[in-house]
């Protein structure tokens, strides 16, 4: 056993901190790496791994709706999704209804390269889950879901007003 670890192989939680949050912000800083490696894997960098996300979720997006999911200007999200196009990521094709109109559509090989990595790693988080009885599972679903909900009431209450676009703070 490493000096300062408990029997786990885990770093006790700091004095005044409970183990729960030292381990949630654990949680968050693997979430990151694991960001990282798949970024680093599809050869894009962060507001395109968001972009690129964001386009998987939804199938397909209007040029404007992914600004604003991104929280991007329109000439910003021209950038992104040129650069989705060049990297094979995604393609432009005419809106099925209004003919003036484009839709960002992600290309089936990088959804497929995506979710060949993030399936895996949610099928392991189940299999974690399946160790628990039902009632274990509802608590931490209950916990969990109080986590988020503080996340948001924080978020809420701290949210700058007009703050500017993630591409404007850049420069």
């Amino acid at each position: 056993m490493q000096h300062g670890h408990d029997e786990h192989g885990e770093r006790p939680a700091r004095r005044g901190v409970r183990r729960p949050t030292e381990q949630l912000r654990a949680i968050q800083q693997l979430n990151d790496e694991f960001a990282r490696h798949l970024r680093a894997s599809l050869a894009v960098n962060a507001t395109d791994l968001d972009a690129m996300q964001h386009l998987i979720e939804a199938g397909s997006l209007s040029p404007g709706d992914l600004a604003k999911r991104l929280s991007l200007s329109s000439a910003a999200v021209t950038t992104v999704v040129d650069r989705l196009e060049s990297a094979g990521h995604a393609d432009r094709q005419p809106h099925p209804t209004d003919r003036r109109a484009l839709r960002v559509v992600p290309s089936r090989g990088s959804v497929g390269r995506a979710l060949g990595e993030v399936i895996p790693m949610a099928a392991n988080l189940d299999a974690v889950l399946d160790a628990f009885s039902d009632d274990e599972q509802a608590s931490i679903s209950r916990y969990l879901s109080a986590v988020i909900d503080a996340y948001r009431e924080h978020l809420d209450t701290h949210t700058i007003e007009n703050a500017p676009h993630r591409d404007e703070r850049a420069s």
